[in-house]
């Protein structure tokens, strides 16, 4: 995770040591990214999800992590920082904006995928993405169920029992010590209707849709059926 190295103000410089294929996470606005990186060989994927659903993700994940003197955050108090872009990765919107226009610039070197998509067809995108990272399955490795086997694995009830997300930990500063198990939730699209009244909802669609208006992009997170 680079965000954390970043954090501590540790170099990461170092990193270029380790072997290649490398790879990291962020939660990083494309345009923190250094120029270096964006005129390397490196690629970026991409995974865009529902803002009314990141919210309640969000809001439920900031909780874990407030120190026990204090009082959790409520979600009308988190629905209006999101609202109005405070956050530690800036407002959502443009978050979202700067990875998209730029996959359509560059399309081979970012990848733009929808949670909602991962989710409904999971096998076309997880084919796309290994087209994408220049590791296309063969027709042999599809035959043999190796699609079907890196999705079993994926899954997020398997992911969340693995020993080391039921007791490992993340550490991220001397302050701040997270169970790996707070990253697993329910993974559910449309749990915003859990939650969020239908006033709620409406603004954040008349927010996304100002915001998105003219970028070919739409944000369509109906629940599963």
């Amino acid at each position: 995770m680079l965000d954390t190295y970043i954090y501590q103000g540790d170099s990461i410089t170092h990193l270029e040591l380790l072997p290649s294929p490398r790879l990291f996470a962020s939660h990083m606005a494309l345009n923190l990214f250094p120029k270096s990186v964006l005129a390397s060989g490196c690629k970026f994927v991409y995974i865009c999800r529902d803002p009314k659903d990141v919210l309640i993700s969000k809001w439920h994940f900031m909780n874990k992590l407030i120190a026990k003197e204090l009082a959790p955050l409520t979600l009308p108090e988190a629905y209006e920082l999101f609202c109005q872009g405070v956050s530690e990765y800036g407002l959502f919107w443009d978050h979202v904006l700067g990875y998209w226009k730029a996959s359509l610039e560059s399309p081979v070197k970012i990848l733009f995928l929808m949670y909602e998509d991962l989710n409904r067809e999971p096998s076309v995108q997880l084919k796309r993405l290994a087209k994408f990272m220049g590791q296309p399955f063969s027709m042999e490795e599809e035959r043999k169920g190796l699609v079907e086997e890196i999705l079993r694995l994926c899954r997020l009830e398997n992911l969340s029992n693995l020993e080391v997300n039921k007791a490992g930990i993340q550490h991220c500063s001397d302050q701040l010590v997270i169970a790996n198990r707070h990253f697993f939730r329910k993974g559910q699209i449309g749990d915003w209707e859990n939650h969020l009244t239908e006033e709620m909802k409406d603004r954040l669609d008349r927010i996304t849709e100002q915001k998105l208006k003219g970028s070919g992009l739409t944000l369509d997170a109906s629940p599963l059926q």
